[in-house]
């Protein structure tokens, strides 16, 4: 619809819309109040919306101001250009109908040349801003798509480093206002490096993807974060979760993989690829350093390695799992 004409005089509205369309502007409707003008706008899709109205001044029950401000109150309708329609001359009205949201005004009786004139400005103004609105919302979606490609690791289509950070220190303030134990798996492909080089780099980053997919199935909570820390290496974050709970899922993690039955050529603890693990659980304090997490995490790793790798090693204590 291009034009909502609302009128409690049928006469006045078959009269724009005559001239109107004469001038060859199409797609007309007519309300005769501002309830049956309602009616008709709630039950049109967003797209189907008028570009245009064209209100009455002087209507019975809710005159053309208090239907302005009902109009413009509503977010859906409020981007839509009003023009006044009115035969009063008095400086007033005009001034509380600006005031109510009202962009233009025609005074009657209505000259073609002025209707097509302010009629025609107001689609135009009305172009302008469906158009200023598509290019913000495209700005929009290209912000969301850079914020998501900055933040997610190209290969594995987990997060990468940088969001790791981020999310880490997040979630170590809130476990430590809620007095939440985080626990923080490191996760190293055993000997990756030969399964590139028997293999190929191709092979190998689809050995990434779906060590990247194991680890995900093997999360128990919505919260659980992955990220890739850095060539075949992954971290796990598991916010609110125990020393014991964060082993299960450690265990889960090795379970997923032994079914993944993925072959290894060249592996000096398997024919399968394997992982080696390094679990750290600390209850954060306010003031503590998340750093100290990544650094126990990453020890039992360490140990996890030099006691024969495919296994876990958990901070809390020094034996393998």
């Amino acid at each position: 619809m291009q034009l909502l004409i609302i009128d409690d005089s049928e006469t006045s509205r078959l009269l724009l819309e005559t001239v109107l369309r004469g001038e060859g502007f199409k797609d007309l409707a007519g309300a005769s109040s501002w309830a049956q003008a309602l009616d008709m706008l709630l039950a049109l899709p967003d797209d189907k919306l008028p570009d245009v109205l064209l209100m009455d001044l002087e209507m019975p029950g809710i005159n053309g101001i208090e239907a302005t401000k009902l109009f413009k109150s509503a977010p859906r309708f409020a981007d839509i250009p009003v023009i006044m329609i009115t035969a009063s001359d008095r400086l007033e009205d005009l001034e509380e109908a600006f005031r109510a949201g009202a962009g233009d005004f025609i005074t009657k009786p209505v000259h073609r040349v002025e209707l097509r004139a302010r009629v025609g400005s107001a689609l135009r103004l009305k172009l302008e801003m469906d158009s200023r609105k598509a290019r913000e919302h495209e700005l929009e979606r290209m912000t969301r798509e850079l914020e998501t490609l900055s933040s997610q690791d190209g290969l594995t289509g987990v997060a990468n480093r940088r969001q790791f950070d981020k999310v880490l220190e997040q979630e170590w303030q809130r476990c430590a206002r809620d007095s939440m134990p985080l626990t923080l798996l490191m996760i190293d492909i055993d000997f990756f490096k030969r399964y590139n080089d028997a293999l190929g780099h191709i092979e190998g980053d689809k050995c990434l993807k779906k060590v990247a997919q194991a680890i995900q199935t093997a999360f128990r909570r919505p919260g659980d974060f992955l990220a890739r820390y850095g060539g075949e290496e992954f971290a796990a974050l598991l916010p609110d979760t125990s020393p014991e709970g964060g082993l299960k899922v450690a265990q889960s993690i090795r379970q997923e993989l032994l079914d993944l039955a993925l072959p290894h050529p060249d592996s000096s603890v398997s024919d399968l690829v394997t992982v080696s693990m390094g679990k750290a659980t600390l209850v954060p304090r306010p003031d503590g350093d998340s750093s100290v997490l990544v650094a126990a995490s990453d020890e039992s790793l360490y140990q996890a390695k030099e006691a024969g790798r495919d296994r876990i090693c958990c901070f809390s204590h020094k034996n393998a799992d």
